[in-house]
């Protein structure tokens, strides 16, 4: 059985997680240059190391509320297929193993599911597991 990695992090009271293999890495807030005319989740781009990259209020794409950037504020950069984008959230918690069977699908629609791939239980913490791809597709239409 092959155990998901995936990285940990916070958007308010609530956790979230992406895989590990689409994350990069993760950095501290720096400076963002705004974008013209860019929906209100684009928060602008960053150069990192040479490269710029988009940044998206992951509060902001989700309604989840503003949230006033802190000291443990991150940004997330992640890549799929050639998209490199970096997602601002609260806080990183740590990268934990997921066992398949400790995830949950969510069958509900109640949610927006498109974004959502399950809710990973893991010793009493609810995770919720993100879409890459389709938060992604969400950002760039």
């Amino acid at each position: 059985m092959t155990m998901l990695k995936i990285v940990a992090f916070k958007l308010g009271e609530e956790e979230y997680g992406l895989d590990i293999d689409q994350v990069l890495s993760i950095e501290r807030i720096e400076h963002i240059t705004r974008v013209p005319n860019a929906p209100p989740f684009v928060k602008g781009v960053i150069n990192l190391r040479g490269k710029v990259n988009p940044v998206i209020d992951l509060r902001s794409k989700l309604n989840l509320g503003q949230a006033d950037y802190t000291e443990n504020t991150r940004v997330i950069i992640t890549k799929y297929d050639e998209i490199e984008l970096g997602f601002i959230v609260d806080q990183t918690s740590d990268v934990i193993d997921v066992a398949p069977e400790a995830i949950e699908s969510i069958a509900s629609s109640v949610f927006e599911s498109s974004y959502f791939g399950g809710i990973a239980k893991i010793e009493g913490r609810l995770i919720i597991l993100l879409k890459l791809a389709e938060l992604i597709v969400a950002a760039t239409d």
